[in-house]
């Protein structure tokens, strides 16, 4: 899947979903970047380099997205910073793994 898509109500689409469950380990920086432009909201996703924030603003549809990347466990467990209540979350791609990413592009 090249971008994400969305049903005609703005939703993510469950192929959307099913992507970033799936995503390869191997573009977890690919990752961050299909979820960002998911996001719903522009202005609670913030992605710089290595770092991704996410704030879900309480829509259902940004909350589905970070239950899809949790259900990605190469990516929640190695990618994960933190959360905090309210739909706030922060992840970072660790220096080793953006290193093989930059080599295998």
């Amino acid at each position: 899947m090249i971008e994400p898509t969305f049903d005609r109500d703005g939703y993510p689409t469950e192929e959307t979903l099913e992507a970033i469950r799936q995503w390869s380990y191997c573009d977890m920086s690919g990752l961050m970047e299909f979820v960002r432009e998911a996001w719903e909201y522009s202005d609670y996703v913030t992605r710089e380099g290595r770092k991704l924030e996410l704030h879900t603003g309480g829509w259902s549809g940004n909350e589905s997205l970070i239950t899809a990347l949790q259900d990605n466990a190469l990516f929640w467990a190695t990618c994960w910073e933190k959360s905090e209540r309210g739909g706030h979350f922060w992840f970072s791609l660790p220096e080793a793994l953006a290193a093989i990413e930059e080599v295998k592009a």
